[in-house]
């Protein structure tokens, strides 16, 4: 089921983004905004798969307009969906055959590459418009 809960955002002056949930013990960064709102949602999706996973309660969240921010700093809704973040982690992997030129196979062992690592992570962030 889909939580949705509001998300300080405070800029760094090297440019990343601090964001801290003020209903839960949760704070993660980003590199940069799309980042940071990456970041949130992955966050937020931990933390209350943690919570259930614990048998923990959850808070209510608060209303975004009772949170007061100043300078830079601003609040956002982030959404995350915990059954299926826990539906990913709990995934097992699975066997594929993927074809490659050979000079490219050659290229990634010299540089120690994990193939599968890559594969994933690029899917990955397919799967998630990125």
């Amino acid at each position: 089921m889909i939580q949705v809960y509001p998300a300080i955002f405070s800029p760094n002056e090297d440019g990343s983004i601090t964001i801290d949930f003020p209903d839960l013990e949760c704070t993660t960064e980003g590199k940069d905004l799309a980042n940071a709102m990456y970041m949130a949602r992955d966050a937020l999706a931990l933390w209350l798969d943690t919570q259930e996973m614990l048998e923990k309660p959850i808070p209510t969240p608060s209303s975004v307009n009772t949170i007061k921010v100043d300078g830079e700093r601003f609040v956002a809704l982030i959404d995350a969906d915990p059954e299926v973040y826990a539906k990913q982690r709990k995934s097992p992997a699975v066997r594929r055959t993927v074809s490659l030129p050979q000079w490219l196979d050659e290229e990634a062992a010299a540089r120690h590459l994990s193939l599968s690592a890559i594969l994933q992570n690029a899917l990955i962030a397919m799967v998630n418009g990125h």
